[in-house]
């Protein structure tokens, strides 16, 4: 391709949507994206054929390199780690990548993936990048990227609901444990909760937040109606769609204090998920 002028910013939502599943940190997906395009504008690109091809191999390498950094970094992180919720209107990509699964609890399961597998996984079941086109950015041979995406498949779908639960229905279920919470119906609460239920909250050592992962209904309700007895003068709470699903967004005097997302089987929640982190609620509001 001659060093003509081109358009990359068409190519945003898609670099943004694989920096940002790699890392499950908004910010540092916009880093990555924006360092693509600085190497763009510095590049020899006489022979890009493809440069849409060009830019996803910069950020996916970019990103691998970024999680082997963040692995120490996020060992040492206080308390639960949570990627960074993102509201759904912010996610502007293809119809395709959009209907994709966003959710905290997939980008959760795929910090069990290593950067390389975890590489390949998001572009072939995200991106429906051919198998030849993804050896290319990782530098490997198609037999290896076609064993490193089965079992990172295998992996990932050993934790996940075994079928989608339709957006009205989990906006139901929200409301119904809305009501509870706020009529401090301990009952209530519980019923909306699975026997082997899970409530994770990530603080980041910056707001005070669970420090072990809650297990159980009657530790769950005991958690958050202590909270909500505690705060709710200060508190509400809205419904609003967070990547790509609803889930709680929780404003103090107007600013996002939380965003809850949850796991549901269609009746009742399974694992709930809430970041409280200040510098994680940046890309909600």
């Amino acid at each position: 391709m001659e060093q003509t002028q081109y358009d990359i910013e068409r190519h945003r939502p898609r670099l943004f949507g694989i920096a940002y599943r790699m890392l499950g940190d908004a910010a540092e997906a916009e880093d990555l994206v924006q360092e693509a395009y600085l190497r763009w504008q510095q590049a020899d690109r006489t022979d890009v054929r493809a440069p849409e091809g060009w830019l996803v191999a910069v950020v996916t390498r970019l990103a691998i390199d970024r999680l082997r950094r963040l692995a120490t970094e996020r060992s040492m992180y206080s308390g639960p780690w949570l990627p960074e919720p993102i509201a759904t209107e912010r996610v502007t990509a293809s119809p395709a990548e959009l209907a994709s699964d966003l959710s905290l609890a997939l980008l959760l399961l795929l910090e069990r993936l290593g950067p390389e597998e975890r590489a390949a996984f998001l572009l072939r079941e995200v991106f429906d990048a051919g198998y030849d086109e993804i050896a290319a950015v990782l530098d490997a041979s198609v037999p290896a990227v076609r064993q490193m995406v089965h079992r990172a498949r295998e992996r990932v779908r050993g934790g996940r609901a075994r079928f989608a639960v339709p957006p009205d229905a989990q906006e139901r279920l929200l409301g119904r444990f809305l009501g509870a919470l706020e009529a401090e119906d301990r009952d209530a609460l519980l019923a909306v909760f699975a026997p082997d239920a899970t409530f994770t909250s990530d603080g980041g050592g910056r707001v005070p937040a669970a420090r072990n992962v809650l297990r159980g209904p009657d530790r769950i309700a005991r958690f958050l109606l202590g909270l909500e007895r505690k705060y709710s003068h200060l508190l509400t709470h809205e419904i609003r769609s967070v990547n790509g699903a609803p889930a709680i967004v929780t404003l103090a005097l107007g600013r996002v204090f939380s965003v809850t997302a949850i796991e549901t089987d269609g009746d009742r929640i399974v694992a709930a998920y809430r970041v409280l982190n200040p510098e994680k609620l940046k890309f909600v509001g």
